[in-house]
């Protein structure tokens, strides 16, 4: 090809989609909003999701709920380690939109993204471990067995962080799919598109469809029907304002969701440790005789 026809050469411009049942439908509406970057230059055109959007994710990921926590742990581990594989291979796309989303020299982007699939690979390597730390046996007054082990809560909408488009995002999404619950993700209002990128590398990953749900648009607009939907378990308000989480937490209560309030992060760089990784666990107790042996009224 000449050096002229390359000058001519159109650009091929991306058309991001919604993430939902393992498949990338374009927002029921049709609508889409501009999506631009830290000085206001048009990056893209993003779907903008309806309430039939949001309760259509729902649907996959109940669908999805029963697949995924009857996983073992250990297989989970590695569904989620081949992501951050995927993640690697897209490094320099993740630098390139994370870098417009947030503002950020291509270096700083390049942090940021590093640490995001360092985040991945963390959460990957607690599928196996966490039932270590919060399960376990019980001493009781009598001849049993009592033993505690966590359960995945469910269906989990979460609002993920508005500034940090694809690392806080990832600290509120990983650990909500690793103990086993699926969930619906409400990507940054104002950069959405590190997040329905995700939504490509978990579609090429081994991740069934449905255990991960992405939809963008209007915060306010798409949390209200998930906070009051009767099949949604459990809420995640870290991308929520104020005023937003308290009127999520009253729809909430309905169903007796759980309920994460937004917490302040100053470094989502920062080890996280394991609180949402049980944030969205239940504990299931069994009591069992343990017998007798004999006249002796040992016991095993």
């Amino acid at each position: 090809m000449s050096e002229k026809s390359e000058q001519q050469r159109l650009s091929v411009f991306k058309t991001y989609k919604l993430y939902v049942g393992g498949k990338f439908p374009r927002s029921e509406s049709g609508r889409v909003y501009e999506v631009t970057d830290s000085k206001g230059k048009w990056l893209a055109n993003a779907p903008q999701s309806s309430r039939k959007d949001a309760r259509d994710a729902v649907v996959a990921a109940r669908k999805a709920f029963g697949g995924w926590a009857g996983a073992t742990a250990y297989n989970r581990g590695q569904v989620l380690y081949r992501v951050a594989e995927m993640l690697e291979g897209r490094r320099a796309q993740f630098v390139h939109e994370v870098a417009d989303a947030e503002g950020l020299s291509k270096s700083r982007a390049a942090e940021q993204v590093e640490a995001t699939i360092d985040r991945w690979v963390w959460y990957a390597g607690w599928t196996d471990k966490i039932a270590q730390v919060v399960g376990g046996g019980n001493p009781v007054a009598g001849p049993y067995f009592n033993l505690s082990s966590p359960e995945p809560t469910g269906v989990v909408a979460v609002l993920a962080p508005q500034e940090s488009s694809f690392l806080g995002l990832v600290s509120v999404l990983a650990p909500v799919i690793a103990t086993g619950n699926t969930a619906i993700v409400i990507a940054s209002e104002r950069s959405p598109l590190p997040a329905l990128s995700l939504g490509e590398v978990l579609a090429t990953s081994d991740v069934p469809g449905g255990v991960v749900n992405v939809l963008s648009g209007r915060t306010a607009e798409i949390a209200p029907p998930l906070a009051s939907h009767q099949d949604v378990n459990a809420i995640d308000l870290a991308g929520a304002d104020e005023v937003l989480a308290k009127e999520l937490e009253i729809a909430a209560a309905d169903n007796l969701k759980r309920v994460l309030r937004p917490q302040p992060v100053d470094d989502w760089a920062a080890t996280p440790g394991t609180d949402r990784l049980t944030a969205f666990l239940e504990t299931k107790t069994v009591w069992h005789p343990t017998g007798s042996l004999g006249a002796s009224g040992s016991s095993y």
